[in-house]
């Protein structure tokens, strides 16, 4: 009988389907683990071999907490909204409500085809009103809520009026403007409009005017990380910066709590290190600098500092080029120069700029006064590298204790104040150093921690300076001008934000067959009349707006009256195991655990942290190939022989190379015959490609389709080969070669149990103790390999336990039917078929994981080397409890001792347990 994996896995897949095998209930009688992939956004190219890396290992993982009696949910759905789905309907000339419908169904079936154990009846899609009447109702309870810092949580917005209204804000500091102070008397005297903006500066999600990146070919605010090098990353498309009404979660009140959270998780360090950065705390003080300029119309400003003990030594100080008054201190002279500046600056990103390694700036023409030595003009300068949404967008420059200061300075020739003595070392100029003397003796040679300390006292004293803490993290831009994106529950009275009653949700998107940009930037719904016309919001939420809390959907998914049951967040709790890349590092993780922080201060969930563990998956990388064409002909030339040669390297389709071997004449029908007069020379009568491992992506020609891999191979050779090619953790390149590999390990599993002319050679027999050992020796390195994610491993364990059962002849249920339950989370197929031909009880699915006993691996003999005289001459094999007598008698009469001993007496027999043997002579 021979193992046809094609009509085992549509057998039991269609099985799984009919039976609903995969559908999770609450049962609140059994443990529970929650297994979850980052949220997937259907792409209409569809599946290739690296997208499902991640998946595959949360499908073993699943499977086998399953197996060890765990209720396990496993769900799946999709993030539909946002730019790529956008995109990609106007780019195909359909609405894309129909692009994701039907890329979705694409995706669908690629997963099903791989046998993964999604709960579909727990699916959710962000674009259905169903689910993001709830993502709007979220939205509602961040707008009506504010951060009260003195009790470190999110409150009603009601609460605080309450309060303005018997105190005024003297113990909420307003944090959307800092100089905003009032009293009981001042609030009761305020119409009603002049309260709501002031409570716009309070709540969690707000409205205000911000500089974004704006792609007029898209027609909508990119974030930053959707610009590279001053153009969109999707197509390539000019973006500038403009200044536009935006909605805002304000993050940055939860800065701290986000922090701690950390200490809560189980996330690699390299993550909590990339989320604290991010988030980018510090401290230090904030100094007024008076300005001396020829305009006058701004009289001073203020620049933070981490180092306020390093006052004496500033030579210039760095203003963001984006501040608003740039020009209004710019002397005539420079103001050209300065208007160059600032229109460059324009066209470059916020990532870029932070990590540009030129030195790039402008002088004002302005000068600063040092608040110490008021006879000290410090030029002002203009720098990219200082950002207007960091501190205060300002800050002052100690080249002699800052490597980059002092880099700027050498550049632009600007003098500098040499404060630190002995110190100082120029390009290594260190701000850390322990004691730093500044030559006004006003810190008189003191440590860094306690100058600092004196001269923020001094600062304030003086009235010229006070302690402040800092976060690189700024408020996260929430609205996109887009017509694929959540509508907000909002409308607009009299330029007051009303939101909605929660019984108008869902707020639909209007239906309508083409859209384009509203007036002046606004989103396509400003240019739909029948929703101007009731002054509703026009932008629409971003993308990561469904998959803050698409977790908590999944526990509940078909509720009507609430976005999640109380009993069903407290059943499931937190995500056990989230599994996904590192490009979600910082978005989508900091977002999902600020909304996480929100809801559980609002009493909705009783947790804070969304995530328990976080496992990130390596990069499967493209294999690329290459073909070499002689520059200004048709004729290509094989890889080796192109030396000296002027050729054109161009990617080819790796589905139309063999190995390396070019198939030439499918070269000639690619890409519609853009190659058909071709002509080849050939090395050995074939043309070799060059190869590079790239990123694997469409562009490149290197993708490779599961979908051809599991009819050729099979699903349960898929899912192996995927977790063989290395640990999960880390990125390696995929080589198609090495499946067959997979393959013929589980046709030699499918041996043990049929031969071609017998058919079925298991037996009821009673294992022997080594066939026992294999069996209990692959139970504790699957169960301990598995538990630490070490997939590869486990794979290698199985293929070590097959060739060992195949040594043994091995074909006894009693050691298969555990071996077959243990593969289940591998190739839950193959597994299931063999399960129900040895007549196993019920499901695979639902099977034990076998116990392990560890008296059945230990050994009952040990092998000794046996030397003469310190040389070792042979070995022999004792039982472990054999005495030292019975063993030097059998010793002696071994004929290898014999001649070498040589009828010699013997002096000394040395026999050390478990170690060695040594005859004296």
């Amino acid at each position: 009988m021979d193992y046809n994996f094609r009509n085992i896995e549509q057998k039991w897949q269609q099985h799984w389907a009919k039976t609903d095998a995969y559908k999770v209930s609450n049962d609140r009688t059994k443990p529970k683990y929650y297994v979850l992939d980052m949220f997937p956004y259907p792409s209409g190219a569809g599946l290739h071999v690296g997208h499902p890396l991640g998946y595959i290992a949360s499908d073993i993982f699943a499977r086998y907490k399953r197996l060890k009696g765990y209720n396990v949910l496993h769900p799946m759905g999709y993030d539909a909204f946002g730019l790529p789905a956008e995109q990609y309907a106007i780019e195909h000339g359909i609405h894309p409500a129909d692009s994701t419908r039907q890329n979705i169904a694409t995706f669908e079936k690629q997963l099903n085809n791989i046998g993964f154990c999604f709960d579909w009846s727990r699916r959710v899609n962000t674009s259905e009103p169903g689910y993001y009447k709830w993502t709007q109702w979220i939205f509602l309870q961040l707008f009506g809520s504010f951060y009260d810092r003195s009790q470190q949580k999110a409150r009603s917005i009601d609460a605080l009026q309450a309060i303005f209204e018997k105190e005024g804000n003297q113990v909420h500091p307003c944090p959307g403007d800092a100089a905003l102070v009032f009293s009981a008397k001042d609030w009761q005297s305020y119409d009603h409009k002049r309260r709501q903006e002031i409570l716009m500066n309070y709540r969690l999600a707000y409205c205000g005017y911000g500089e974004v990146n704006w792609c007029e070919a898209l027609g909508t605010v990119l974030a930053n990380d959707e610009v590279v090098n001053g153009v969109s990353e999707r197509g390539g498309h000019p973006v500038e910066k403009k200044t536009l009404r935006q909605w805002y979660l304000r993050i940055t009140e939860y800065a701290d709590r986000l922090l701690e959270g950390l200490e809560t998780v189980e996330f690699s360090e390299a993550m909590k290190e990339m989320q604290t950065n991010w988030i980018g705390k510090s401290t230090g003080a904030e100094i007024t600098f008076k300005i001396d300029s020829e305009q006058g119309t701004v009289p001073a400003f203020t620049a933070y500092t981490t180092r306020p003990d390093t006052i004496m030594g500033v030579d210039f100080c760095v203003l963001a080029p984006e501040l608003s008054w740039v020009l209004d201190i710019s002397s005539t002279e420079q103001r050209p120069e300065v208007e160059k500046y600032i229109a460059y600056v324009k066209s470059r990103s916020e990532r870029e700029r932070m990590a540009e390694k030129r030195i790039t700036g402008c002088f004002t023409g302005a000068y600063a006064i040092n608040p110490f030595d008021e006879n000290k003009k410090i030029p002002i300068y203009l720098s990219e590298y200082v950002l207007a949404g960091y501190g205060t967008g300002a800050i002052m420059a100690v080249p002699s204790g800052d490597e980059r200061d002092y880099k700027f300075a050498k550049y632009f020739e600007i003098p500098i104040t040499n404060i630190l003595g002995d110190l100082f070392d120029g390009e290594n100029a260190n701000p850390t150093k322990d004691a730093i003397l500044v030559n006004s003796g006003m810190l008189d040679g003191l440590p860094m921690r306690e100058a600092m300390e004196v001269v923020i006292d001094k600062l304030q004293a003086k009235g010229i300076g006070k302690r402040k803490t800092n976060y690189r993290m700024r408020d996260a831009a929430f609205s996109r001008q887009r017509y694929w994106g959540e509508p907000f529950p909002i409308t607009w009275q009299d330029s007051v934000a009303v939101p909605l009653d929660e019984k108008e949700l869902p707020l639909l998107l209007p239906k309508v067959d083409k859209y384009g940009p509203g007036p002046g930037g606004a989103g396509p719904l400003a240019a739909i009349d029948s929703w101007t016309d009731r002054h509703l919001e026009t932008n629409t939420m971003p993308g990561y707006a469904g998959s803050s809390w698409y977790f908590l959907r999944y526990m509940d998914p078909h509720n009507t009256e609430a976005f999640c049951d109380p009993a069903a967040s407290t059943y499931w709790n937190q995500v056990d195991l989230y599994i996904g890349g590192t490009e979600h590092a910082v978005g989508h993780l900091l977002y999902s655990r600020l909304w996480t922080k929100i809801l559980f201060d609002l009493g909705f969930i009783n947790f804070q942290e969304p995530f328990k563990k976080l496992l990130n998956q390596g990069m499967i990388q493209g294999s690329s190939r290459f073909v070499y064409r002689r520059h200004g002909t048709h004729e290509f030339i094989s890889h080796g022989l192109i030396m000296g040669q002027q050729v054109d390297k161009i990617h080819v389709d790796v589905n139309i190379v063999d190995g390396v071997e070019l198939d030439t004449a499918a070269f000639k029908q690619w890409k519609n015959g853009e190659f058909k007069d071709a002509s080849f020379i050939l090395e050995d009568g074939k043309y070799i490609c060059g190869v590079e491992v790239e990123k694997m992506s469409k562009s490149k020609f290197n993708t490779v389709n599961p979908d051809v891999l599991v009819e050729k191979f099979g699903a349960d050779t898929f899912r192996m080969y995927e977790m063989f090619l290395g640990p999960v953790e880390q990125s390696k390149p995929w080589d198609t070669k090495g499946i067959e590999g997979v393959h013929r390990f589980l046709k030699k599993l499918w041996r043990l149990f049929f031969e071609d002319e017998k058919g079925a050679i298991w037996t009821d027999e009673v294992p022997t103790k080594a066939e026992l050992k294999v069996l209990h020796k692959t139970i504790q390195k699957v169960q301990t390999d598995t538990e630490r994610y070490s997939f590869n491993t486990v794979v290698s364990a199985f293929m070590v336990c097959v060739n060992e059962l195949t040594d043994l002849k091995c074909h006894k249920k009693q050691i298969l039917m555990p071996v077959l339950i243990m593969l289940t989370p591998y190739a839950p197929h193959i597994a299931a078929e063999l399960w129900q031909v040895l007549g196993g009880e019920g499901e695979i699915l639902d099977a034990a994981f076998p116990e392990f006993n560890p008296q059945l691996i230990q050994e009952s003999s040990k092998n000794y080397p046996v030397s003469i005289n310190g040389k070792m001459r042979t070995s022999m094999e004792f039982p472990l409890d054999a005495d030292k007598d019975s063993i030097q008698a059998a010793v002696l009469e071994n004929e290898v001792v014999k001649k070498w001993v040589d009828n010699n007496p013997i002096k000394k027999f040395i026999f050390v347990p478990n170690k060695m043997i040594n005859v004296v002579i």
